[in-house]
């Protein structure tokens, strides 16, 4: 079953700024979750977060570049809400 991504606003002004290997790694999350859904047992430090989100990281080091999406399962829809450095990523 394929998954329909978007990217919320926010995080479509965010990357012209963000590092090249970011926006590569991004561009896997993003076809991968399209092809096999949202649950990414398969990337770094992936986990669920509360109300059906979910993060995993795109970059490790300093600093530690982060991906943040929500699911619908209804529609079979995910967006992603967040695409930055860890310690600004919403964790709740």
């Amino acid at each position: 079953m394929r998954w329909t991504v978007t990217i919320c606003r926010a995080v479509a002004k965010q990357l012209p700024i963000l590092p090249g290997k970011v926006l590569d790694s991004l561009a896997r999350l993003l076809a991968d979750i399209e092809c096999s859904g949202p649950v990414r047992g398969n990337w770094p430090n992936y986990s669920r977060l509360a109300d059906g989100r979910h993060h995993c990281h795109l970059k490790k080091g300093k600093p530690t570049y982060v991906a943040v999406w929500i699911e619908d399962k209804d529609k079979v829809t995910v967006e992603v809400l967040y695409v930055g450095t860890h310690e600004k990523a919403p964790c709740r």
